[in-house]
């Protein structure tokens, strides 16, 4: 496990003069001195983060970049709205943060701009292009793997830590998703369970495996997955494996949806024929997109999408 220290941030470092004006002022400034090395001391903070690094901030940080929407809405929910600075392009949850200066994804952020804003704390994807260069330019970094449920529950604890907010509001969160994937899962009756499902993450086709946070809560929903988890979280699948699997029910963007059935032999899907298609909005689509705090808000959708469609067993 690596260790890294972070104080505060080179631009936010000031020179300190000689002064000749006497001992009472030299016992002043040495006084003040113990004092804020008493305060940064019980600040400071070491979290490790999703690559295996150790994380130490001296202090709660004040100016924070996001390069996911996860993240974004994960510090809003802890509270911190407020201490955002900047935001990858596609955050647009809270409304307030599509106010914020926007600074790229996850493979084209602007370094430029995310050192222009003079961010005590970066948070973004473990995996993500810009990771390094910021830690070599000294800009505090917090790496962030979120694929699954687990992985949003953690998300909330150590972005609770770093940010200094009290255990109970990341477990209160915690808690809330949870419930509310129970009361949706409760929701959706018997003749819409164990329906086959397949979910279309975007173009290519890219689909929810089992292992992904979606495949999680379609589980927890009753359906079943026709992508294997073991073909990665999000995988780019051969569009022949769902003509195979011919699934009872398909998920898929209101933008793609009008055109599935002129993709070959995809117009003799049982779902197509059937009118089994559930057709998200862009809203829709990015609460169950995003593994984060909302998630509670995506299984409900899932469930509609499941009865409404009313692809159960048969």
């Amino acid at each position: 496990m690596t260790d890294v220290s972070y104080s505060l941030p080179l631009w936010g470092r000031a020179g300190v003069g000689a002064s000749s004006a006497g001992n009472a002022l030299v016992a002043a400034v040495l006084f003040t001195l113990l004092l804020l090395a008493t305060f940064t001391a019980s600040a400071t903070t070491t979290v490790t983060d999703d690559r295996g690094v150790a994380i130490t901030l001296t202090q709660p940080p004040q100016r924070i970049v996001t390069l996911l929407p996860s993240l974004t809405e994960t510090v809003c929910e802890l509270g911190a709205c407020q201490r955002l600075v900047g935001v990858d392009s596609f955050s647009n949850w809270p409304d307030g943060v599509r106010r914020l200066p926007h600074v790229g994804g996850v493979d084209d952020a602007s370094i430029e701009t995310i050192v222009s804003l003079q961010p005590d704390l970066v948070l973004l994807s473990s995996t993500s292009r810009a990771l390094t260069r910021l830690e070599s330019l000294r800009v505090p970094v917090f790496g962030v793997d979120l694929k699954t449920m687990a992985d949003v529950h953690r998300a909330l604890g150590k972005v609770g830590q770093l940010l200094g907010v009290s255990p109970a509001a990341a477990a209160t969160i915690s808690a809330r998703v949870d419930r509310g994937i129970g009361d949706a899962a409760r929701g959706v009756p018997a003749s819409a369970q164990g329906a086959t499902v397949y979910f279309e993450v975007a173009t290519g086709p890219y689909a929810a495996s089992a292992s992904s946070h979606i495949g999680e809560l379609l589980a927890r929903l009753g359906a079943r997955n026709i992508v294997a988890g073991e073909l990665g979280s999000v995988p780019k699948i051969n569009p022949e494996l769902v003509v195979r699997a011919d699934p009872q029910v398909i998920i898929i963007s209101q933008r793609d949806a009008a055109s599935l059935a002129s993709r070959p032999g995809w117009s003799r899907l049982r779902a197509i024929r059937e009118g089994r298609v559930c057709a998200l909005t862009q809203q829709q689509g990015d609460v169950i997109a995003r593994p984060g705090p909302r998630l509670d808000e995506a299984a409900r959708s899932l469930a509609l999408c499941l009865v409404s469609t009313k692809g159960g067993a048969r």
